[in-house]
């Protein structure tokens, strides 16, 4: 029998503000807390309560038959923690299920896993790992890095860090040919790889409300169907999270199709797992080879970095962030620390891309930008003023 993996990505940036310098100083001297509380409180009441409810209500209707994944960022979180409680809480009750698999990614959401030194990242999942330990009362046992972003030295660490898969993209250009819909393993490290089916995932995520599109109306029965043609091991259906209510509105019927879905799909031959469940079930069938060079993700057509490093603006920014490191981890003051991790946050880079059409209008829809070319100076103002700040506290310590 087939088995189907759904996982949503739930994450909020903080975003920075236009800035100007004033007296302001701390975290919100750079991020802008008027923003971020409204597009959290606005995605929450449109996507997380009403999402978490109707996979909550599925879940006790399909109790052991009906399961999925979730990966939440410690950035979104935070901001559970601070204008959400309730949110906080519904994520809560859907990790008391047993049925819902938390996974593990980097902390803010970050780049930290293209630093040539992997210290950085390597932290940054041990404080995802604690943060969601803390406050949701698991310990995660499969890694998905920030945008699905996934070589042979990521697997490595991820395996040597001790969990048991990976999950990535099914990339035509990496695959070259073979199927997404059974495991592979990494090279070097023998990591079990899951593969995300990109075309069953975006007719959802993507095409679910696209009235040009020849498979629209999509019904849970439509859907479903074309699943079952798969006749292999797996199917990995991976999605935003905010595809339900937010980039799919409710008046697309989005709910209603997630509330029939889990029936429709059991009606097939087919049955829900979660990936730890997938590395139990089956065994690799190949080896994977991705160098360091050839870095996938699940953005853009492309699939590969040039999302947040297509483009001048985005390597000088992120250059200049990365030398910054070692004097502000000498400084070994907190709020410094917080800041800089927030800054390798990779939504800031995402709105800095200058491709256009369908991809360059998803890299605008979060943005508080009106172009990537102010995204880039902006951050670069932020950049400069909190260099100066860091260089400010190191010469009072010495």
């Amino acid at each position: 029998m087939t088995s189907l993996c759904m996982y949503f990505q739930v994450h909020q940036p903080f975003r920075l503000r236009r800035f100007w310098p004033d007296d302001r100083s701390g975290f919100f001297r750079y991020f802008d807390e008027r923003s971020n509380r409204e597009i959290f409180e606005r995605v929450a009441q449109k996507c997380y309560i009403p999402a978490n409810r109707t996979l909550l209500e599925s879940l006790e209707e399909h109790k052991g038959e009906f399961m999925f994944s979730l990966s939440i960022t410690g950035t979104l979180l935070e901001q559970c923690e601070l204008w959400g409680k309730d949110v906080l809480e519904s994520f809560r009750q859907l990790a008391e299920t047993g049925a819902v698999e938390i996974l593990e990614e980097t902390f803010y959401h970050s780049l930290s896993s293209l630093f040539e030194d992997k210290t950085e990242f390597v932290e940054e999942v041990k404080e995802h790992r604690k943060m969601v330990s803390d406050l949701l009362g698991v310990k995660p046992q499969v890694f998905r890095n920030t945008e699905l972003l996934y070589n042979n030295t990521i697997a490595k660490i991820v395996s040597n860090l001790g969990y048991k898969a990976i999950l990535t993209e099914g990339a035509d250009h990496m695959l070259e040919g073979r199927s997404p819909n059974v495991l592979y393993k990494a090279k070097n490290s023998g990591l079990p790889i899951l593969f995300r089916n990109y075309k069953l995932s975006d007719d959802i995520g993507y095409r679910f409300s696209a009235r040009w599109w020849e498979g629209y109306p999509l019904t849970a029965e439509k859907w479903a169907s074309w699943a079952a043609g798969v006749k292999e091991d797996c199917i990995n259906i991976f999605m935003d999270y905010e595809t339900f209510g937010e980039h799919q509105w409710r008046e697309t019927g989005i709910f209603d199709f997630m509330e029939k879905l889990p029936a429709e799909v059991l009606k097939q031959d087919l049955e829900f797992s979660t990936p730890v469940e997938l590395t139990r079930k089956y065994s690799p069938v190949a080896e994977i080879d991705v160098g360091d060079f050839s870095t996938i993700s699940w953005a853009d057509m492309e699939r590969d970095t040039s999302a947040w490093l297509g483009n001048d603006m985005q390597r000088r920014c992120f250059e200049e962030i990365k030398l910054l490191e070692p004097f502000v981890k000498k400084t070994e003051d907190p709020e410094i620390l917080r800041i800089w991790k927030h800054l390798l946050t990779s939504d800031h880079y995402y709105y800095m891309c200058t491709k256009w059409l369908g991809d360059g209008d998803v890299h605008s829809y979060f943005s508080v930008h009106s172009t990537p070319f102010e995204a880039a100076v902006n951050f670069m103002a932020v950049l400069m003023d909190f260099k100066a700040q860091v260089f400010k506290k190191l010469n009072r310590m010495a």
